[in-house]
Parts: C-alpha cells; structure tokens; sequence
C-alpha cells in the first residue's frame, strides 16, 4: 500500500487507474438511470379495498409518463402505484400486457415524472460487456448492481399457460439480481437501458428481456391496442449452422432447424418436417428465432407466407398461411 495507491490495487496487479474508471462508469449510471426506475406496488381493487397482488420495478420511458415492466409484476392487478427516486408517487394504470415477451406497459397519473430513460438496442450488445442493473429488489428502491454481459441468445420459458413457450434471445448477466428487481433497467456503460430485467435463474444468473426493434413492436402495439396480436406458424426451431459447401450454395452459413411441427398447425398443413432446415420465410433470410418472430405480428395472419427449406439435398418451397395466436391456444 502507498499514500498513492491506499487499497493496495497496483500490487494486486490492477491498476489504480483502471479500478477509478470502472467505478466512474458505474456510479455515472447509477446516478442517471436511478431517476428513471421507480418502485412500483400493484393491487386488485375490490369491494373491500385494495388487495395487494405484487410489487417490483418499472422503467419511465415516455415524457407523458409511460413505464415499462414485466408482465408478470402485474399479474392478477388492476391498479398500482409508482414510487420514484426523489420520494414523489403516483397512481399507475395498466395500459397492456404481453406475456409472451414478459413485457407490461404502465401509465403514471401524476403530471410531472422523471426525464425518461434513452432506449438501446441489445442486438449490439457482446458478451463480456459491462452492465449495470437498477431495480428495488426485496423493497430497497434505488439498488444497483453491476457485471457483464455473461452471455446473449438464451431462452427463457413463459408463463403463458402450458403451451412450453419461450422468449427467446434473452439477455444473461451476472449482474446480481434478486425478487424485486424484475421490470427495473439493464443499462450499457452509457446509461442506455438494453433490458428489462424480468428473472433470477440461480446463485450470479440473471436474465433480461433485450431492448430491441421486435420489443420496440410490442411496446407501440401495448401503447395503440393494449395487447400485442400475433401470428402463429406451429414449429419450434433452433439456429444451426451450414456445412461450408452448403452456405455457399444458398448464400447464407446460419439456418433455422425445425425440431418439432405442431400438428394441424399452419407449419404442418404447408408441409414442413422436422429435419428441415429453414432458409428464408416472407422472402427474408432467417437465422435465428428473432429474425423469423419479426415476421410473425399482425399484418403475417391470414396472409400466405412463402417459406423455402433445404430437405436432405433439396431446396422445397412452401406456402404457410399464419393463424392468429390468440385463436389456437
């Protein structure tokens, strides 16, 4: 230890430099996306008051004093309120839910809210990048935690009845995160917030729901109608990449494997089989779940989507016509 160096860092080989920068990052966030996260009470209003049903955290990100949150905060609720960093609360309305993303739109009824948070787009985030968290976990509003990105395309299954949904393209962090936190902010080193964090899987895993155009869709559509309509194809796939020779030949070195088929589903009545490797749908290369799921809201139901596969050695094209999903759970 030295006069210069009282932690002793630079003889724990980090340099005293490095270990002020990270924290200058992390207490600069802290210090703007705090304001923008508020800790938020749910209840269900009835004939004998207000019974409480939840509790977690919510993002502001609207002037007009919309927040964002997961879907499952709110279940079973019909109002709330919103408690923000400066001490100030509001009555919440719920302006819609999407379980299928785990994501919630609130309105906050108070006239001044905090400055809304800026947000990101996840698809640039890479794996060991830092991130910090801001939530109210276990009550304690205003808690921050910080780590990285420990991975990105996980999966995480919904609570949308027992049809073994999944959101996928999930964010993984170490990041601790604990009962609470779920609906407050995963923020870049910018103070941009990427993910809403919506689950604690195990000791050092947590998971958020990415910040991207596809979580961009649903917000718009919960602000317009309330809920969020989709189309359904009735497969379930996994990214898989091509042999060398084949990624030549199609133009592309990822597809999508179709692993099941659901029977009598639009998938199964066009023809596709597990095994089939799944090239482009809409006339637009597929690689991953998110690139097919963007294809898949309201305008893709009841219209025919051409879907072209490669079955053995065979390039097979088909029409799928979508279903409302709302209509085949």
């Amino acid at each position: 230890m030295s006069e210069t160096d009282p932690l002793g860092a630079e003889a724990e080989g980090i340099p005293a430099d490095a270990l002020d920068a990270y924290s200058r990052v992390v207490t600069d966030v802290a210090a703007t996306v705090t304001r923008q996260v508020a800790a938020i009470e749910m209840f269900l209003a009835t004939s004998r008051g207000n019974a409480r049903r939840g509790g977690g955290s919510a993002v502001v990100f609207s002037e007009s004093g919309h927040l964002l949150t997961n879907a499952h905060v709110i279940t079973g609720a019909s109002a709330g309120n919103a408690t923000f960093a400066d001490g100030s609360t509001s009555p919440i309305d719920i302006v819609g839910a999407d379980p299928l993303s785990d994501l919630a739109v609130l309105h906050a009824r108070a006239g001044l809210v905090p400055a809304p948070a800026t947000l990101g787009n996840a698809d640039s985030l890479r794996v060991g990048q830092l991130v910090v968290a801001v939530g109210n976990p276990m009550g304690l509003s205003g808690s921050v935690t910080a780590g990285v990105v420990s991975a990105l395309g996980r999966s995480l299954p919904t609570r949308f009845g027992d049809a073994g949904r999944v959101i996928e393209d999930v964010i993984q962090t170490d990041a601790a995160l604990n009962p609470g936190n779920s609906g407050g902010a995963l923020a870049d080193s910018r103070g941009i917030v990427i993910g809403i964090n919506t689950a604690v899987a195990g000791v050092g895993l947590g998971l958020a729901v990415p910040i991207n155009l596809t979580t961009r869709r649903i917000i718009d559509a919960l602000l317009r109608d309330g809920r969020v309509r989709r189309a359904y194809l009735g497969l379930i796939s996994a990214p898989t990449p091509l042999r060398p020779e084949v990624a030549v030949r199609v133009g592309q070195e990822i597809a999508l494997r179709v692993v099941d088929v659901i029977e009598r589903s639009p998938a199964a009545r066009a023809g596709l089989k597990v095994g089939d490797l799944l090239l482009s749908a809409g006339r637009q290369p597929v690689h991953d779940a998110q690139s097919l799921q963007r294809l898949l809201f309201v305008e893709a139901i009841g219209h025919p989507l051409p879907v072209t596969v490669l079955r053995g050695t065979a390039m097979v094209d088909v029409i799928a016509e979508p279903e409302e999903l709302s209509a085949v759970r």
